[in-house]
């Protein structure tokens, strides 16, 4: 595992299990560490002013990685399945569009990290046939509440914004809201499943 330097108060984590390092540290940091931020194949640790770099990188060393997801809730995000790039997907992956909702909806993902715009989670660990390309050419627009597929992960596009993923689906779930504590419904770690709903 690299330890690296991040400017002057975090330092870069490239673990080879980067979900199970940051459960293991959401749920007890080391001293000196203010907060956690995953990545896909990295954590960021951001360092209080205090903290002396080289003991964290020697309590990040010896945390044994946790269970992915722990304690860390569960939601459940109901979709209709009329996305514009359904027909695509089951082509791509051998399987009906039928079998593509299925699968969707068969298996739990969980929230890796998130980023790209306010509330967006990236969900891995759903069913792995589901890992399709993003699309040749971006969409200026996506509607916010699409469900899309790129690579291993899925994802619920938060607010309007461009986009290039494959989307397969709607949802009228508010994945952003201000008034709510917190206001992202998807944070790291939280257990995610789709559920089919009828348009």
């Amino acid at each position: 595992m690299r330890i690296l330097p991040n400017g002057d108060a975090a330092l870069l984590v490239e673990p080879p299990d980067p979900a199970g390092l940051y459960a293991a540290l959401a749920a007890s940091p080391p001293p000196g560490v203010a907060d956690v931020v995953p990545a896909a194949r990295t954590l960021t640790l951001l360092l209080d002013p205090s903290a002396d770099p080289a003991a964290v990188a020697a309590a990040v060393r010896a945390a044994r990685p946790g269970t992915a997801g722990g304690g860390a809730g569960a939601v459940e995000i109901p979709v209709v399945y009329d996305g514009a790039d359904l027909a695509e997907v089951a082509g791509r992956t051998g399987l009906t569009p039928a079998e593509v909702v299925a699968a969707h909806t068969g298996a739990p993902w969980r929230v890796a990290f998130t980023g790209f715009a306010p509330g967006f989670g990236y969900l891995e660990g759903g069913d792995p046939r589901l890992d399709v390309p993003r699309r040749a050419v971006p969409r200026v627009r996506v509607p916010a509440g699409a469900v899309g597929l790129a690579g291993r992960f899925s994802g619920v596009y938060p607010a309007e914004s461009p986009g290039g993923w494959q989307l397969i689906g709607r949802t009228e779930a508010v994945l952003w809201d201000l008034d709510r504590d917190p206001p992202a419904l998807l944070r790291p770690g939280i257990s995610v499943r789709f559920v089919e709903r009828e348009p």
